[in-house]
């Protein structure tokens, strides 16, 4: 079994006031408002407090305070700016609407988790049709124009849409027509055991939703507009396309095969030399762990060559696997094609995108911040 080093994940007063550059007063009212989590002693010089929170406050504090700036500084990992109720990362932990998504991965199928998110009492059957696309941008395509606007729809309507849209994403996945449940379809396509199928059907759970991450974004957009589910999926699936997003297993792999070629201190190295970052690593949201990979790494068995990367990386930068990096090692346990952590990621996450799209119609918001043009600006005087 692979184990997961924490980083650390207390503080003491004195590193606290140095990352935050305030006097003990500022620090203890931080605590008083529930900004930072203490773990409190007698002597408060000897008081822990959570590194996370103190990390948090500091970037915040770093920023500057003009309004432009802090638009611009919450596009890229900051402030939460799309009120949701759907799921968050709060202190390590993914939440899918209050429950913890970890421990609700240990039994939950990927439909349960659909049920969960879509906030849907009715039981959620992806009915995968006989007919298939050769890739799942065609699949949803060919819905789009056939398919209602999300304006005015029921949730019993919205959520029918995203089953279907859904079932044809995996009928272009290759799952095959009738299977009762993704998971199981995608063992058959694979040819996997029940403990193997048991890890996929895991890892479609955990991957099912990540809050505002930039595919999600991608899918809210296209939903604000009132554009139809099947539409906004495919806003989702062209942003997770991206070698930074869904791409990033794809990435995971090529890193390995540097590795075996020329050593993990020489590929790491080289890697970085050429993308400034490393694949399969590292997570703004869990600076103590990924805890999505940590579930899943659980029950993996690695490679030697893995753990030498991990060992590697976290020696030299200081970061912990992700769950690219657990798709990757399922991938190569169970012997599954290169393509396959794309494939649960576009299946997982699918069902997330449906989500956010029903939670965006009903806010009947459109999405259109304002852009801080920085261009030339004409000289001539405008005519009265």
């Amino acid at each position: 079994m692979i184990h997961l080093i924490n980083m650390k994940e207390w503080v003491g007063l004195a590193e606290a006031l140095g990352l935050l550059g305030v006097k003990p007063q500022t620090l203890y009212a931080y605590v008083s408002r529930g900004l930072i989590e203490v773990r409190r002693e007698t002597d408060a010089r000897r008081s822990l407090y959570r590194m996370e929170d103190v990390a948090t406050l500091a970037r915040r504090r770093g920023r500057s305070r003009r309004p432009s700036a802090i638009a611009a500084s919450s596009m890229s990992w900051g402030e939460p700016s799309i009120v949701t109720a759907i799921s968050t990362v709060q202190r390590g932990r993914l939440i899918y609407r209050g429950l913890d998504a970890a421990d609700f991965s240990h039994n939950a199928t990927p439909e349960a988790a659909a049920q969960l998110l879509w906030d849907n009492k009715s039981d959620v059957i992806f009915a995968v049709p006989r007919s298939a696309a050769d890739t799942g941008f065609l699949a949803l395509a060919a819905l789009v124009p056939k398919s209602e606007a999300l304006i005015g729809r029921s949730s019993e309507c919205l959520c029918r849409d995203a089953q279907v849209a859904i079932a044809h994403l995996a009928a272009a996945c290759r799952v095959r027509p009738g299977a009762k449940l993704l998971h199981v379809g995608l063992a058959e396509l694979w040819s996997l055991g029940r403990d193997e199928a048991d890890l996929v059907r895991q890892a479609l759970v955990l991957i099912a939703d990540h809050e505002l991450n930039a595919s999600t974004f991608a899918t809210r957009v296209a939903a604000s507009t009132g554009a139809p589910i099947s539409a906004c999926l495919l806003a989702g699936l062209s942003a997770l396309s991206g070698p930074k997003h869904g791409g990033a297993a794809m990435a995971m792999l090529r890193l390995l095969d540097e590795v075996a070629a020329v050593g993990p201190r020489i590929a790491v190295q080289a890697w970085l030399d050429r993308y400034g970052f490393l694949p399969g690593f590292g997570h703004p949201l869990y600076p103590n762990g990924d805890i999505r990979a940590a579930t899943l790494t659980s029950k993996l068995t690695v490679d030697s060559l893995m753990r030498e990367l991990q060992e590697c990386v976290l020696d030299t930068t200081g970061t912990l696997p992700n769950i690219d990096f657990a798709l990757t090692m399922l991938v190569r346990m169970a012997g599954l094609p290169t393509s396959a952590p794309f494939t649960i990621f576009l299946l997982g996450r699918s069902i997330g995108w449906a989500a956010h799209a029903m939670e965006q119609a009903c806010s009947k918001e459109l999405i259109r911040p304002r852009a801080r043009y920085d261009g030339a600006i004409p000289t001539s005087q405008v005519k009265s």
